[in-house]
């Protein structure tokens, strides 16, 4: 029987070949142990922030890097809700209390910016934007934003814009729960709960991302769709007439339905709405809701 002795480039190769063996093969344990969660729901209905709590609570907290990042979205968010204010409280004909927000309402109305903004960039709408918070006329018209279309972190975002209007500012968590930026594809995130790895993927809920929903069904575990409960009495961004709660109970009735999930679980998880952002007294559904 012929012996052959391997030179040292050949052992290098079989050594490498049976590591990535190795490592392909604890590849598959791990995906059998791991738990796959589908996040669906329409847009707004809270996905994305129900991530970044979980990653709270659960994986590896935001690092002050990692909320600096969130920094320039959360001055767009300010600026953009109060120019959305702005024009509303001229379309319902609200009066300002202070004559002189007329022209603050001129600054923030030529806001265009698209790109990055630093806090010396922000530093040149703080005036207006404050003065504008303090007025009675767009305080009122932030009550009756279920007639128009705003951001439901508003409220607390202008609550707090002493602090967030300081240059070195450094948004804390909270800050990063209220941030908002509108979900484009498909996002994935690994976080480990109790031992047991949970793979979330997050997908965009508004109208035009929803036909990327389907490359997502392979393996999954479970479906968690999210409805923001507080958005009874609010219609789409997407055509401004349809009513976000029955919008919702449309796409639950379509996923519910489909032959892909007919042996996954489904979680309905209803997101009631952060304090700032509550009707002030008991929600009145049947003004906006047929079947209640």
């Amino acid at each position: 029987m012929a012996c052959f002795a391997l030179d040292d480039e050949t052992k290098e190769a079989v050594r490498r070949s049976r590591l990535i063996d190795r490592q392909l093969a604890q590849e598959k344990r791990n995906l059998r142990q791991e738990i796959k969660i589908l996040l669906l729901g329409a847009g707004e209905s809270g996905k994305t922030t129900f991530l970044k709590q979980m990653r709270i609570i659960h994986g590896e907290d935001y690092s002050e890097q990692d909320r600096l990042e969130f920094r320039s979205s959360i001055y767009h968010n300010i600026l953009k809700g109060m120019k959305i204010l702005v024009e509303a409280r001229r379309r319902l004909q609200i009066p300002l209390s202070n004559p002189q927000c007329d022209e603050y309402s001129q600054v923030i109305t030529n806001y265009h910016r698209t790109g990055e903004i630093t806090p010396e960039d922000f530093q040149e709408y703080t005036g207006a934007l404050t003065a504008l918070w303090k007025d009675a006329g767009i305080r009122e018209t932030e009550k009756r934003k279920n007639e128009f279309q705003l951001g439901d972190n508003m409220a607390y975002l202008l609550n707090n814009l002493d602090r967030i209007g300081q240059v070195g500012y450094i948004p804390n968590k909270e800050d990063v729960l209220y941030a908002r930026k509108a979900t484009r594809g498909v996002y994935e995130y690994l976080i480990n709960i109790k031992g047991v790895p949970f793979r979330f993927v997050d997908v965009g809920g508004q109208r035009s991302q929803r036909q990327k929903w389907f490359q997502c069904f392979d393996e999954v575990t479970s479906v968690l769709f999210l409805v923001s409960s507080s958005s009874f009495d609010q219609t789409l961004l997407e055509d401004r007439v349809t009513n976000r709660m029955v919008e919702s109970v449309n796409i639950f009735d379509t996923i519910v339905n489909n032959r892909c999930f007919r042996t996954v679980s489904i979680i309905l998880f209803f997101q009631q709405g952060r304090p700032s952002n509550r009707k002030d007294q008991v929600p009145e559904y049947q003004g906006f809701l047929p079947r209640f």
